[in-house]
C-alpha cells in the first residue's frame, strides 16, 4: 500500500509567474511562492524541501520556494474560475503544495509540487517592455 503524500496549504506572494510560458533557464513552467511565514517555511522543510531566502535583488521575496512543472500551471480566482491573465509580482495566493522525489545524474532530492494555486489578491502584470530610453543610454 502506498503512503499518501503530505500536502500543506500556504499563503504566499507570487513572484515571476510563468504559468503558460516556459522559463528560458529551467525549460519548465514555474512560479515562486514568496514571503512565506516562519510556520509555512517550517512545514515545507519538514516535508524535505529546501527554503530559499531572498537577498540583494530578491530581498522583497523573503523566504520562498520555486514550483516547476512540465505542463502549464493553472491558477484560479477565489470563485474557482480559471484565470487567463498574466499574474504580476506581489499578487497574493493560497497554494496547496506537496512534494515529488527525483533522481538525476547520481543525485536525488525532493522538490515542491504545486497541487493548486488560488490567487486571492490579483495584481495584473502590465508589461513594461519599452526599451527605447535604455537603448539611447547605451
Amino acid at each position: 500500500m502506498s503512503e499518501e503524500k503530505k500536502r500543506i496549504k500556504i499563503n504566499a506572494d507570487v513572484f515571476w509567474a510563468q504559468l503558460d510560458k516556459v522559463n528560458d533557464m529551467s525549460n519548465k513552467y514555474q512560479v515562486n511562492l514568496c514571503n512565506l511565514s516562519d510556520g509555512a517555511a517550517a512545514a515545507l522543510e519538514s516535508m524535505g524541501l529546501s527554503i530559499q531566502e531572498g537577498t540583494d535583488k530578491k530581498a522583497d521575496m523573503g523566504k520562498y520556494i520555486t514550483c516547476k512543472s512540465n505542463k502549464p500551471i493553472r491558477a484560479f480566482d477565489t470563485d474557482g474560475e480559471e484565470l487567463h491573465t498574466l499574474i504580476g509580482n506581489k499578487s497574493r495566493c493560497k497554494a496547496l503544495v506537496s512534494t515529488y522525489e527525483w533522481t538525476y545524474k547520481n543525485k536525488k532530492g525532493s522538490s515542491p509540487s504545486l497541487m493548486k494555486l488560488v490567487i486571492t489578491d490579483l495584481i495584473e502584470f502590465a508589461g513594461g517592455g519599452d526599451m527605447d530610453g535604455d537603448e539611447d543610454a547605451l
